[in-house]
């Protein structure tokens, strides 16, 4: 097939233009890559060595992450490669190819989501003849389904495509070749394309997103039948399938239900389902599954990951070279054929942390604005050199005593075994030093400046206090939930509490607060970038945020407010209102409860609503709102930066005498 027209490549502009973001991006994706590939492999691996995984589920569970796999890799070297060189042309033959593939493994992953689900239902709804239905035959003629329909998907798209005419314009501002952008370009009217496109794959994703959800509800509602064992195996495997399923569809959606356009964010929609989604699979689905991660323990001590897994990396300037064993279909056979030594293990994984702290120290290095604006002048609290002088000294106190409480805190629980073993002082000494770091990154800078007239932040600056304030805040939201569960378990259930609350729960828990801290605040600082900054620099306020940034960026800024309070104030608005309910269900609890039993969870209680409020209402006031600045949020921001992290000290220890009679402990012992 050969396209008619004068148009026979096309240029790809990229997720930026800006040459250093594109090669911190580079190094960013790379390594996102290389994790989803050797993820997505690990699970392949784990299941075909696996006896105990032999079940229909992770047969379709082992054919979706060779499809996150293949998925990933039509997108993501070409743009790798893109961001490291000028030239960021595609041919049309390669365009189409690209689309062809993407829609190829895409539509197959969609119709493999379906197959899993009724999997999940047959083996929950009619488990005694889940081995009669869900037969080798039946699976193979699913899996067999799903590639044809992938197949048709992306031929009608494919065929919609090349009856284009382009004659003209060949500027693709994207990273990858997609529907709209490729209509965009079109010499003729597309209104009825669209509308195919739609057709095509709109409201399949939309119908069969529809399909997968009903589904999943009528699996979990009938597991009121289930034993309590069955209930919580049922609960994790729907769970993690649940997860996939949103964080796939969401971002298809947004981007094929709608009219032909293109917005700003939609090159963030497209990293998110083709990036992030494909790397956080494997983590997804072996976080939540105790059999594949039992398999894959023993694989390790087997000895079998670390031969698949040997590699020699070798840095050359920006570029990397990967070695990969052979492997052996005779496992045992360690010896290479030629006889020489190979490097110890240890120094081969030395070198691959080596280059990712590498690439990480770059990327952090090299962010620089992909705009004319290369720093921002901060107004602070006031311009008045009096208020300035006492801000100054307020703060700094105010900001030795945030962090010396709160390491007290974290000393104190650490020095005594009796409240180490505790969950709840575990997520007290977590919560403690978070408030510790999240001051930091707000009040020094704050104070440094009080004493010059002008006060000024580098680009690449303000985008770190950005990504790390949120990350910090993020991560003591889900901290803030985890302790919430916790305090539930300990008053209505309080002879399971040790056998809930065990430490891998517990280590389960942190790891998703710091994971969810991380993924919110790259969500925030991916957006932030794309904005341009090409005139006004003064933001009247003391620190980097959202809003003040999005008002001085040089583009409309409606989309991105919406975003934000989709990632911010939402997710602030109903985690506030999750846990007032579940503090509530915990009170009405206590009527039960002995009176010395009701005053102490009510002092524990207490306590941990203090800090939800303190922390989430003026949260909920700031990012909840169309992009807009009110004088009042300086003092807003200085009351969950600075008030509420020096607050949380005095609140637990005033009102818990566990922690206070061990802190008179310490200090007795210190005397």
């Amino acid at each position: 097939m050969e396209n008619p027209r004068n148009v026979t490549e096309f240029i790809l502009l990229g997720i930026t233009e800006n040459p250093e973001l594109r090669k911190m991006l580079s190094a960013v994706f790379l390594i996102m890559y290389v994790s989803t590939v050797l993820g997505n492999l690990l699970i392949v691996v784990t299941v075909i060595t696996s006896q105990s995984l032999r079940s229909p589920m992770y047969f379709f569970l082992t054919f979706l992450s060779l499809l996150d796999v293949t998925y990933s890799s039509v997108i993501a070297p070409k743009m790798i490669v893109d961001s490291l060189s000028k030239s960021t042309v595609i041919s049309l033959e390669g365009c189409m190819t690209q689309l062809f593939a993407e829609h190829f493994f895409g539509g197959v992953g969609i119709i493999l989501l379906i197959v899993m689900a009724y999997d999940r239902y047959v083996a929950i709804c009619k488990p005694l003849h889940y081995m009669t239905i869900m037969s080798p035959q039946m699976c193979c003629l699913l899996l067999g389904g799903a590639w044809v329909g992938g197949f048709i998907h992306a031929a009608i798209q494919l065929l919609f495509m090349y009856q284009l005419p382009f004659c003209g314009l060949n500027v693709i501002d994207h990273f990858m070749c997609d529907l709209f952008p490729l209509l965009k370009l079109a010499c003729m009217d597309t209104h009825t394309l669209g509308i195919l496109v739609i057709l095509n794959s709109g409201v399949m994703c939309m119908t069969i997103f529809l399909i997968l959800i009903t589904s999943y509800m009528v699996i979990l509602c009938s597991l009121k039948s289930c034993s309590s064992e069955g209930r919580r195996k049922a609960f994790s495997t729907c769970g993690s399938h649940l997860t996939v399923v949103v964080l796939f569809f969401v971002p298809c959606i947004f981007l094929y239900v709608r009219p032909v356009a293109t917005y700003p964010i939609d090159k963030a929609m497209a990293v998110s389902f083709t990036i992030v989604t494909p790397m956080l699979n494997p983590l997804i689905y072996t976080l939540r599954n105790s059999e594949v991660k039992n398999a894959v323990r023993k694989l390790v001590k087997q000895g079998i990951l670390e031969r698949i897994l040997k590699c020699d990396v070798v840095l050359k300037g920006m570029g990397v070279v990967v070695q990969t064993t052979k492997f052996n279909a005779s496992i045992c056979q360690t010896p290479s054929r030629d006889g020489t030594q190979d490097p110890p293990d240890s120094i081969r994984c030395s070198r691959i942390y080596m280059f990712l702290l590498a690439a990480l120290s770059f990327s952090l290095e090299i962010m620089q604005n992909q705009s004319f604006v290369t720093e921002f002048v901060l107004l602070g609290l006031s311009q008045n050199p009096n208020v300035q002088k006492i801000v100054f000294v307020v703060f700094l106190f105010g900001y030795i005593a945030t962090v010396g409480g709160n390491l007290l805190i974290v000393v104190t629980i650490s020095s005594s075994p009796a409240l180490l073993r505790s969950p709840m002082y575990f997520f007290l000494a977590f919560l403690s030093f978070l408030d510790a770091c999240f001051s930091t990154v707000i009040a020094p800078k704050m104070i440094v400046d009080s004493l010059y007239e002008r006060k000024t932040i580098s680009f690449g600056g303000c985008m770190t206090q950005l990504f790390a304030e949120h990350f910090f805040a993020g991560v003591e939201v889900i901290v803030l939930t985890a302790m919430a569960y916790d305090r539930y378990v300990a008053i209505c259930k309080p002879l399971h509490y040790t056998t809930i609350m065990n430490w891998r729960l517990c280590s389960i828990l942190m790891g998703i607060a710091w994971m969810g801290g991380f993924l919110h605040s790259m969500i925030q600082i991916l957006f932030t970038f794309q904005l341009p900054f090409c005139g006004p620099n003064v933001i009247d306020h003391f620190m980097c945020d959202l809003y003040p940034l999005l008002e001085l960026a040089c583009t409309d800024t409606h989309i991105f407010g919406l975003l934000v309070v989709a990632n911010s104030g939402s997710i602030c608005i109903i985690i506030f209102s999750l846990l007032l309910v579940s503090y509530v269900v915990i009170l009405l609890s206590l009527r039960t409860h002995s009176p010395e039993g009701q005053r102490k969870a009510l002092s524990t209680c207490g306590s941990h609503i203090a800090i939800v409020v303190l922390f989430f209402v003026p949260c909920i006031f700031v990012y909840t709102r169309p992009v807009t600045s009110f004088p009042a949020d300086k003092m807003v921001a200085v009351f969950y930066t600075i008030v509420t992290p020096l607050l949380n000290p005095l609140i637990y220890t005033l009102r818990n005498a566990e922690v206070k009679n061990a802190m008179r402990k310490l200090w007795c012992n210190k005397l």
